[in-house]
């Protein structure tokens, strides 16, 4: 079901579960929360007994797929308005106990969300470590200057070892901030979320999924 939050961003969401295990917010890819999302709202709360759902990254944005347009809305986003409707996201589930996971630059907001303790566990699928140089702006901050001022324990990060956007020394960052790092050695950037992308990878989808759920319900 499509909902409104309070910011006025829109939001995918599911709570039809009775007694879910916890509340789960998803921050989407770059290309925004489209049926690919709106699908996974509904099977993770059905697979996972979950309150779920997943927010909207370009409030009030009409975009294109094409990617280069998207890139371009990059440095315009406003930390504090995207991670304040993440919180309203989390809000709107009725449950005490929230998570988060995300993906590509979703993922990216994971790293950053963990600057407050609103998520109990964060999965970030191949978020950005470091802000892209063409996304850099005065409303971008670090994400590893918000994971040091945090709380990096509760976060665990799926990596792909061959992924351009997470290189070997900003992963060994990582894990010297005290993030939880699961690494795919053959795979590329975005090799979970998506079955239809070439990336994709079954079996190390299958398994980041259960890693990433095995961490949620862990206290």
């Amino acid at each position: 079901m499509r909902i409104t939050l309070p910011s006025g961003t829109q939001a995918e969401i599911d709570t039809s579960v009775v007694n879910p295990k916890m509340g789960l917010v998803i921050a989407p890819d770059i290309f925004g929360l489209r049926p690919l999302f709106a699908d996974l709202v509904s099977r993770l709360a059905n697979e996972w007994q979950m309150a779920v759902i997943a927010v909207e990254p370009f409030p009030g944005k009409e975009l294109s797929p094409d990617v280069n347009e998207r890139f371009a809305e990059m440095a315009k986003l406003d930390d504090e308005v995207h991670l304040r409707d993440l919180a309203e996201a989390a809000d709107a589930l009725g449950v005490d106990r929230v998570g988060l996971i995300g993906f590509c630059m979703g993922g990216m907001y994971c790293f950053k969300a963990a600057r407050s303790d609103r998520f109990a566990k964060i999965s970030s699928f191949y978020g950005m470590i470091h802000v892209p140089e063409g996304w850099q702006s005065a409303t971008q901050g670090d994400p590893m200057e918000y994971l040091y001022a945090g709380f990096p324990e509760r976060v665990l990060a799926i990596i792909g070892a061959q992924d351009p956007y997470t290189p070997p020394d900003q992963v060994t960052e990582l894990f010297e901030s005290g993030v939880t790092v699961c690494e795919y050695p053959h795979a590329v950037h975005g090799f979970a979320h998506d079955a239809t992308r070439p990336a994709h990878r079954a079996e190390d989808a299958a398994d980041a999924f259960a890693r990433t759920h095995e961490w949620l319900l862990a206290e």
